[in-house]
């Protein structure tokens, strides 16, 4: 079953480079399909192109998507991680 969480960015430059990388590194270590959705655009989020493509702008409201066997783990650490740095509140 499809997971879904919605998350503002709160981060005052954005979602940029430094933590995109992070962040796209760790969800390559899943096995489920994950996508990023911002401005109706929805992005591959194991693609740091794609997610920086986004230009995803400080107080936007992004949503995770993950389909797969792993899903719950994905969320799980998604919210974790963007937390731990300084993405989202």
């Amino acid at each position: 079953m499809v997971k879904r969480i919605d998350v503002t960015v709160t981060d005052p430059v954005g979602l940029y480079a430094t933590p995109a990388t992070e962040l796209v590194d760790t969800m390559k270590m899943f096995n489920s399909d994950i996508k990023l959705v911002y401005a109706s655009k929805t992005v591959n989020m194991k693609s740091l192109m794609g997610v920086l493509s986004l230009g995803i702008p400080t107080k936007a409201k992004i949503e995770i998507i993950a389909d797969g066997e792993d899903e719950d783990a994905v969320i799980k650490r998604a919210l974790e991680l963007m937390k731990d740095l300084g993405i989202s509140g």
